[in-house]
């Protein structure tokens, strides 16, 4: 058999990836393919029915990285300005990050000429039988104009949201925790086919929170609202010590466990200002994984619980008036 059928059942029993952690391998793709045409980086939406899509984050997830945690975390809590935080409560987290994300001042909205510019690191951990390691970054720099209509319009991906169009949803976004989630939940819709079936209610929530969150930029008096809502989803927890994202920086994780699977989703907040930093997804128990060609078993693939299948950090983020234009 193929590496590439290899690749493909690594993690078959597995939905496929958000287009946010796919979208910079495929935007470099997309800009080698078509010189000189515009290209967005998706935001919206959570799987691709497409197989070189899944392929292209299982080779990532092959030859990954190790990303441990610290290796005698500090479970006191980190100081933040909201004072020290003990990491026991989600909603205690969350409620306390949007108390102090309510004392910011907002900024002005971006105008409709500027351009969105992030950095990312990503990276992903190899399994326990000793596969290649090394860390893997896709175009780390990214430029995005604020108003993107043209593409929104014009696009392949009906599902696609201009940066001002989140911005003005989250401005939008009631109080009520349950109002808010079904917003939410609505401006990023769960699927309804075959290939793309539709998430519980909870799992749809943390899913579609944390494409709303990792937004730039998000006025603070929206994050809070929205890290309100977050610690009221179902099955919502904390870890009870910092975590290290892709770029190497603690940071606090919220996380839910993925229906259905051996492994959780986490969003990644700074532990001093609370704003977003990266996303992971970590195995949560141990288990194997058979590779075949359909009729014979060629190898088993371990994982065990704590590894870090992928990872993305965002290390910078920022509203600049042109492209190429770095902070």
């Amino acid at each position: 058999m193929d590496e590439m059928t290899q690749l493909r059942e690594l993690r078959a029993d597995a939905p496929v990836p958000d287009r946010g952690a796919l979208a910079p391998g495929r935007q470099r793709l997309t800009e080698a393919a078509a010189p000189g045409r515009r290209v967005h980086r998706l935001r919206a939406d959570w799987r691709v029915a497409a197989v070189g899509a899944a392929a292209a984050i299982t080779v990532a997830a092959v030859l990954g990285t190790q990303l441990g945690d610290a290796a005698a975390p500090d479970r006191s809590g980190p100081a933040s300005t909201a004072g020290t935080l003990r990491l026991d409560s989600p909603a205690e987290v969350l409620n306390r990050a949007a108390d102090a994300l309510e004392k910011q001042p907002a900024g002005p909205e971006p105008r409709d000429d500027q351009w969105i510019y992030t950095r990312t690191v990503q990276a992903a951990q190899g399994d326990q039988n000793g596969m290649a390691a090394g860390r893997v970054t896709y175009d780390p720099d990214a430029w995005v104009p604020y108003d993107n209509s043209a593409a929104a319009k014009n696009g392949k991906d009906s599902d696609y949201r201009t940066a001002r169009q989140v911005y003005r949803a989250t401005e939008a976004l009631p109080d009520d925790p349950a109002r808010l989630l079904a917003k939410v939940r609505s401006f990023h819709p769960t699927g309804n086919t075959a290939d793309s079936p539709p998430e519980a209610e909870a799992q749809h929530s943390f899913r579609a929170m944390g494409l709303m969150v990792e937004a730039y930029p998000i006025a603070p008096a929206a994050l809070a609202r929205i890290y309100r809502a977050m610690a009221t989803i179902p099955g919502v927890h904390v870890t009870d010590h910092l975590v290290k994202d892709a770029a190497g920086r603690e940071a606090i994780a919220i996380t839910r466990k993925e229906d259905g699977l051996h492994e959780q989703r986490e969003i990644l907040l700074d532990p001093h200002d609370f704003s977003y930093v990266g996303l992971r997804f970590v195995v949560t128990e141990d288990y194997e994984y058979a590779l075949s060609d359909g009729k014979v078993k060629r190898r088993t693939i371990k994982f065990k619980a704590g590894q870090v299948l992928t990872s993305e950090a965002r290390v910078e983020a920022a509203v600049v008036d042109a492209k190429g234009e770095k902070p």
